[in-house]
């Protein structure tokens, strides 16, 4: 049996969890998503994103946006993931949720091992913390559920690089469409600038 995910790391009355997807894509934005739950709230079926099944993920994203306090979605573009780096665009789209949420958290719980902001709310960085504490858990269903569906709804605009199943991530299918037709305006050219000429060399 699946042990129960963690609810507060923090004393904090209003502890949000923060966690983001999309950071290893060719395409589409990084999406951060941040939730803060009520004391009292439990939920034995939550779990890291990656865990779950999308039939899963889908009902989860219903009964976490009933039963939060406070939830928020927010990502950084592909033009500003190419500015200031995946990394930064990462912590941008986190910031940017962080600074939706109403009320405001005292403490912030944020998966992974760094996190860099302007924001005066103490934090800690936890890693795996998806699969271990329900706020972060819960984040990381919003944002996967979130950029899924856009980057699915992208696919039949542009359906050379299969983003339908990808959603934007580096497949055979999707290096076999940026070296046959090229790339989008939803491309990162940080990162497809060497993909394209490593293609280009194996042909």
């Amino acid at each position: 049996m699946k042990t129960p995910l963690s609810f507060y790391y923090s004393d904090f009355a209003l502890e949000a969890g923060v966690d983001e997807v999309g950071r290893g894509c060719l395409a589409g934005s990084v999406v951060a998503a941040a939730v803060i739950f009520p004391k009292d709230y439990k939920n034995p079926f939550l779990n890291d994103s990656k865990k779950l099944s999308k039939k899963d993920r889908q009902e989860l994203d219903i009964e976490i946006r009933e039963n939060a306090l406070s939830f928020a979605i927010a990502e950084a573009s592909p033009a500003e993931i190419d500015k200031i780096n995946i990394l930064n665009a990462s912590f941008l789209a986190m910031q940017r949720a962080i600074l939706q949420l109403n009320p405001v958290p005292e403490f912030l719980i944020i998966d992974g091992n760094r996190f860099k902001t302007d924001l005066e709310i103490p934090y800690e960085c936890i890693i795996k913390g998806d699969s271990k504490y329900l706020s972060i858990a819960a984040a990381s269903i919003l944002a996967k559920n979130y950029r899924d569906d856009f980057m699915i709804k992208l696919a039949k605009e542009h359906p050379h690089y299969g983003w339908e199943t990808n959603v934007g991530y580096p497949t055979k299918k999707h290096k076999i469409g940026i070296a046959e037709h090229g790339i989008t305006e939803y491309h990162r050219k940080t990162f497809n600038s060497s993909l394209q000429l490593d293609l280009r060399f194996q042909k």
